[in-house]
């Protein structure tokens, strides 16, 4: 294999054409975690054909080329600018949520009815199953670990959402979730001392997603598809219904194109998806290896995904390997993105809700890009019928357990079968344009330092 470029932390999709050409990956504890990694086809370095093209070796982007083979028998290429895994599939806190998207279940209801968002809430557990039976998969090895979800209020305030959320799930979905006390949850799960009580969900799953991306991607070449990294699209043209996707070792023709470039997708990259998400960042970190005193004055009972109630909220679990991963928001720009001031926020997060850990070692930083859509919905789509182009984007934050559904889906409409619950948000319109492009970031900028204000007061 060709020896990776030294990893480039300061790509922005705003502003970089492409995210690299066979980049190293970033500093992550899952990579130094998942060992080597699998075999893959290399750069293209001809002309060639194909029947399904796919761009992006990420969760969606593997996970599709193995559906399409193992399910319709359609070998696909990948195409990757980088590595398998490189963008926020290998930066994400491996947290399997029951989520579409960010908006919540009160919010579905507000939104479309609570009729259609008992049907997003069937869906949404149809879904899971997908990626539970992808992550408990043996060949796919990827570490799946407990079943919940633990989402902490750090507020009375906002304790008293959440009893109205349980309320809402166990009276309306019929999905049976209870409210926690802060003595529970401290004796139970965490010692999270920002803790005010917590709701319990009893679906998610925690997996180490470079081995989860990893498995996918020796299944989908074990039956045909080809993945070649080091290969970004520099341009893409279309003539007489073909596709002509350019790369710095050649033009790979095909009929179909299926995007998954997520929160790495370039204005650039085709009219059908410029603007169409709004590139957030995340960081995450993970400390050293705890000793067993350490352990036992933070509490960490559990290895079950927690994310606390914060507007600029903290994800976070208690990895099997005795370490704390954390993660949070805080660099708008690509080019601010090594700023010592995001790892000190994320650090004296740990030490707010673990004063054992104040000051620890945190030898993996990293961060990545999420793809945030203007609606907060995530969309499994063909945007123009008169193009044989398809997408699955703007997970907003929550990609780990819906890209594996989204993978499914995606790979049933390049097949040319039909979506049985078509009209569901996710499948009956494109992505939403987001407004006022050129001084969003500014607004994100003002955004966050209000959210800092708003989560400090409630």
């Amino acid at each position: 294999m060709p020896t990776p470029q030294p990893y480039y932390p300061h790509y922005d999709p705003l502003r970089d054409a492409s995210p690299g050409t066979g980049m190293d990956y970033a500093p992550t504890y899952w990579r130094y975690h998942a060992g080597e990694p699998p075999e893959d086809d290399g750069p293209i370095n001809t002309d060639t054909q194909a029947d399904v093209v796919l761009i992006g070796a990420g969760f969606t982007g593997l996970a599709t080329a193995l559906f399409l083979a193992r399910e319709y028998g359609i070998k696909a290429v990948v195409l990757e600018a980088n590595q398998i895994g490189w963008g926020c599939t290998s930066r994400n806190g491996g947290q399997g949520h029951l989520a579409w998207g960010r908006l919540s279940r009160s919010q579905w209801v507000k939104k479309w009815g609570v009729d259609t968002a008992r049907r997003l809430h069937a869906n949404s557990l149809e879904g899971f199953e997908v990626f539970k039976s992808m992550a408990e998969d043996p060949e796919i090895d990827c570490e799946p670990q407990n079943h919940g979800n633990l989402l902490i209020a750090h507020s009375e305030h906002a304790l008293k959402g959440l009893q109205g959320e349980s309320r809402l799930c166990n009276e309306a979905l019929g999905y049976k979730t209870r409210i926690l006390d802060r003595e529970t949850v401290l004796s139970e799960y965490i010692g999270d001392q920002e803790c005010h009580g917590a709701l319990l969900e009893p679906v998610g799953i925690a997996v180490q997603p470079l081995k989860l991306a990893y498995g996918y991607a020796r299944a989908a070449r074990r039956l045909g598809a080809r993945i070649h990294t080091g290969s970004p699209v520099q341009a893409w043209t279309t003539e007489g219904g073909v596709h002509h996707l350019r790369t710095p070792g050649g033009t790979v023709r095909a009929r179909v194109v299926g995007i998954a470039t997520a929160g790495y997708t370039s204005p650039n990259l085709h009219k059908l998806t410029a603007y169409r998400n709004m590139p957030i960042m995340a960081n995450s970190v993970w400390t050293r290896t705890l000793s067993d005193d350490e352990i036992a004055a933070c509490g960490f009972r559990s290895t079950m995904i927690i994310t606390d109630t914060r507007k600029l909220r903290h994800y976070y679990r208690f990895l099997p390997e005795k370490r704390l991963q954390i993660g949070t928001r805080s660099a708008i720009s690509g080019a601010d993105a090594q700023n010592p001031k995001h790892l000190r926020t994320v650090r004296e997060a740990i030490a707010r809700k673990f004063p054992a850990l104040e000051g620890i070692e945190t030898p993996w930083f990293s961060h990545g890009w999420m793809d945030i859509s203007h609606d907060m919905m995530p969309r499994i789509v063909q945007p123009d019928s008169k193009q044989q182009v398809f997408y699955a984007q703007g997970y907003s934050g929550n990609g780990v357990s819906f890209s594996a559904y989204a993978s499914k889906k995606l790979a049933a409409l390049i097949a040319g079968e039909p979506i049985a619950e078509s009209d569901l948000p996710i499948f009956s319109s494109p992505l939403p344009g987001h407004p006022l492009r050129p001084i969003r970031r500014l607004g994100q900028r003002a955004l966050y330092k209000y959210f800092q204000v708003l989560d400090a007061v409630r």
